[in-house]
């Protein structure tokens, strides 16, 4: 298998994780839905890189082959499933945040401090290129579950979840240097049922109601 020098592995593993971390944050300043779609498929490419990245330079074949399968599932199979949820649903933009895109970009600078901070006591147990990525992980996940409270959409939201899912998947790599094959094939199936459901669930409530936006529906609920 061929070998990755810590020269070229140093600097693959940091572009990794900087477009991770780069279309997570780019999600907070967009409002187009079909363009969050595509910036959540971005990310998984990232995921997946990074995960073949790391397979390469441990010689794991089967971690390459767990970040192959990664990269079909939440740059192909999630997204494809998500515009196809987006259409049914009719609604094409993030019309009402809680939080306008200024102060979200604000909070999520805030967040990564955070996360850099919480992050610390873990870099030093293990100071390694992967473990100094840790804080883009947290950082990732905490502006997820942002997202997940603070827009309006269903499809949003879903998002934010998945964001959060990314994040967690992604720690798991960069500091246990990957969880078994069968573990990451049932975590990577209960997220594409979840996405499933939210299909099915999307195109009911546009034939009910009309639209998927949460606020309308707390009213016709009241």
């Amino acid at each position: 298998m061929f070998t990755l020098p810590p020269s070229l592995y140093v600097p693959l593993l940091d572009l990794a994780c900087g477009a991770f971390l780069l279309t997570g944050m780019m999600v907070l300043w967009r409002r187009d839905l079909a363009a969050i779609v595509r910036l959540f498929a971005l990310q998984g490419i990232a995921l997946a890189a990074l995960i073949v990245v790391l397979g390469v330079y441990e010689q794991d074949v089967e971690l390459v082959a767990v970040g192959l399968g990664v990269g079909a599932l939440r740059a192909g199979l999630l997204p494809y499933l998500m515009r196809r949820a987006l259409i049914a649903g009719g609604a094409g933009r993030e019309v009402r945040p809680v939080v306008n895109v200024a102060t979200s970009l604000l909070v999520a600078a805030v967040l990564a401090m955070l996360a850099y901070a919480v992050a610390q006591p873990l870099i030093r147990l293990s100071p390694t290129p992967a473990t100094q990525a840790v804080p883009i992980a947290l950082t990732v996940l905490l502006v997820g579950f942002f997202v997940l409270v603070t827009r309006r959409r269903a499809l949003s939201q879903v998002v934010g979840f998945l964001l959060m899912d990314n994040a967690i998947t992604m720690t798991a790599f960069l500091t246990t240097s990957g969880v078994p094959l069968v573990v990451e094939l049932g975590i990577s199936m209960d997220v594409l049922l979840a996405v499933l459901v939210f299909q099915v669930l999307t195109t009911r409530m546009r034939a009910a109601f009309g639209g998927t936006d949460l606020d309308e529906l707390r009213e016709l609920h009241d």
